[in-house]
C-alpha cells in the first residue's frame, strides 16, 4: 500500500473517531428565551465544520423574499426600520461574543436579571445570528412596532448543532410629548423562534 492510501485511511479514521457518540436531535434539546428545542444543523455534530445557516426560503432560514441585512453604506435614520433591524444585528453579534448582559439591555423589559437570562444560554458552546430585511413600521397605541426576521444557530456544549428561525418584534414610543430617550430608542419586544422543519 501506498503513502497516499495510508494518508487517506488516517484522514478517515480520525474523522470518524471525531464525531460525537450521540447526535440523536432528540439528545439536543435547547431553549432561547423560553421559546422550546432546536433543530439540528446538518453537520452532525462535527465541532470542526463551519457551521452555515440554512438558505432563505428553505427550512429553518430566512424567508424566501428576504436576504440577511446588509451592513448600512451610510448614516441610518434611528426611528426607520433598518434601524431596529441594526439593533438585531447588534443582539446577534453580543451573543455571538458571550456579552449576554450588554444583549439583555436591548430588551425593553424582558423581566429577567442577568443572570436569569444567561441561564437561557448555558447549554450553547457558539452562537450565530442571521438578520434579515425589517418589514414595514406599523403603528399602535403610541408606539411603532417593526418585525425582523431572524435565524439563531450554533452549536451545543454537550455535542450537536442547532438551528431555530423565526421573529423579532422591536418597539419604540412614537415621538409623544415626555418620551424619554430611551423610550424613542428601537428595543426588542419579543422573539419567536421555532426549530426547523
Amino acid at each position: 500500500m501506498d503513502h497516499r492510501n495510508l494518508w487517506i485511511m488516517a484522514a478517515a479514521l480520525l474523522s470518524a473517531c471525531s464525531r460525537p457518540a450521540d447526535t440523536n436531535p432528540a439528545n439536543n434539546v435547547v431553549e432561547e428565551a423560553g421559546n422550546g428545542s432546536a433543530a439540528v444543523l446538518p453537520d452532525g455534530g462535527n465541532s470542526t465544520a463551519p457551521l452555515v445557516p440554512p438558505a432563505p426560503g428553505t427550512p429553518g432560514g430566512l424567508p424566501d423574499d428576504k436576504t440577511p441585512l446588509e451592513e448600512p453604506q451610510g448614516p441610518i435614520d434611528p426611528k426607520s426600520a433598518e434601524a431596529a433591524g441594526q439593533v438585531m444585528q447588534q443582539y446577534g453579534a453580543l451573543l455571538e461574543q458571550g456579552r449576554l448582559a450588554e444583549a439583555r439591555k436591548l430588551w425593553g423589559d424582558s423581566g429577567l436579571t442577568d443572570k436569569q437570562f444567561a441561564s437561557r444560554f448555558a447549554d450553547y458552546s457558539e452562537i450565530h445570528a442571521q438578520v434579515g430585511k425589517p418589514g414595514d413600521t406599523e403603528g399602535a397605541a403610541g408606539s411603532i412596532y417593526v418585525t425582523v426576521p431572524f435565524v439563531l444557530y450554533g452549536r451545543l456544549k454537550a455535542g450537536g448543532t442547532f438551528n431555530r428561525s423565526g421573529t423579532a418584534t422591536l418597539r419604540r414610543v412614537n415621538d409623544v410629548d415626555g418620551a424619554t430617550p430611551a423610550q424613542l430608542r428601537w428595543h426588542i419586544s419579543q422573539i419567536d423562534l421555532k426549530p426547523a422543519g
